[in-house]
């Protein structure tokens, strides 16, 4: 669960967060979260965004208030280039595409977002990488900020992120329903999924701050990279 430093300058760190790590403090404040691993090594910090604790990847916190105002502003005014990629179930017939839907709250369900008329305008670009048996790899580019966007508009289309127990099955991967001659090893009781985890990951941000361009990018965590090894056998 150690969060890797990916760039860091006077104004803000950018950080590769690992999946299952929460981005700041929830409500109940038990579970240790990123910015509580900041604060431990620079003291003050500032919250610019979020990742879901699920999703794994790229996460910039600022350094002074200044900073925060700054990139701040440049994610609510859609002025930062925000990409992800992701593992979703099925064979994506259209390669790349747009997807347009608002965004609200779901009335029964707190931690649940839906695609309603009445919600918040939401835009996210699609394009697939690669195209497997049972699976798409794809990248996204959102264009707005929603809570949990990628992930409603991937199920609005009926293609959920791979591992989603909100807006999917929730269904680990195991090796055995990708390779079609696997045999359990002798020492091994039950087999051990390959993937039980979302398979979303904040890639990329672009964006200028104080007359300079930035080009930050988190590499890919070891299981979303063995799932795609598997895969491409």
């Amino acid at each position: 669960m150690r969060p890797e430093i990916i760039f860091e300058n006077d104004a803000f760190v950018a950080v590769n967060k690992p999946s299952g790590l929460l981005s700041i403090p929830d409500r109940a404040g038990q579970e240790i979260s990123l910015k509580d691993i900041l604060k431990q090594k620079y003291g003050e910090i500032y919250t610019v965004h979020r990742l879901d604790k699920d999703t794994s990847g790229l996460i910039l916190f600022a350094k002074t208030e200044e900073a925060h105002k700054a990139l701040s502003q440049l994610f609510e005014g859609r002025d930062m280039e925000k990409y992800y990629v992701g593992l979703v179930y099925g064979n994506m017939f259209t390669p790349s595409g747009s997807i347009d839907a608002p965004i609200a709250q779901h009335p029964g369900k707190e931690n649940r977002m839906m695609t309603h008329a009445k919600g918040k305008p939401s835009l996210t670009d699609y394009e697939v990488l690669e195209g497997f048996r049972l699976f798409s790899w794809v990248r996204f580019r959102i264009h707005t900020g929603r809570t949990h966007q990628i992930r409603v508009h991937m199920h609005h289309i009926g293609h959920p992120i791979v591992c989603d127990a909100v807006y999917g099955e929730g269904k680990p991967v195991f090796l055995s329903a990708l390779k079609r001659n696997f045999k359990l090893s002798k020492s091994a009781e039950e087999e051990r999924p390959i993937l039980s985890r979302l398979a979303l990951h904040s890639e990329k941000l672009v964006f200028s701050l104080n007359e300079e361009t930035y080009q930050l990018e988190a590499p890919l965590p070891k299981d979303l990279k063995a799932v795609l090894q598997q895969l491409r056998k």
